[in-house]
């Protein structure tokens, strides 16, 4: 597993243990994967429990990516995340919250 940092959300999928990170790539596959102008709205949508399943699975595939695991928002969709749909939702929220952290 990839060295952790502040940012990093852990999550067990199908089993196994993953590091989510939100590097710049990620950010950047976020905005195009969504549609957003920037990530400001995505963070408005998370803060006030307007987000989708498709908001989750994006947010997680493009943080998983960027924490090292290959995996595509299909194989997410399809996968065991433990907790399930609510942990997975939290994990993501929490992700995006770190992304915006400033470092001291």
């Amino acid at each position: 597993m990839a060295n952790r940092w502040r940012g990093d959300v852990a999550l067990v999928v199908d089993g196994e243990p993953c590091i989510a990170r939100l590097t710049l790539g990620a950010l950047a596959e976020l905005e195009e994967g969504l549609g957003e102008t920037s990530l400001v709205g995505l963070v408005e949508r998370f803060e006030s429990s307007r987000f989708t399943s498709r908001d989750v699975v994006a947010l997680l595939g493009a943080g998983l990516r960027g924490g090292g695991r290959e995996i595509t928002d299909e194989a997410l969709a399809r996968a065991q995340v433990k907790g399930g749909p609510m942990a997975a939702a939290k994990a993501a929220a929490e992700l995006l919250a770190r992304a915006f952290v400033v470092p001291e």
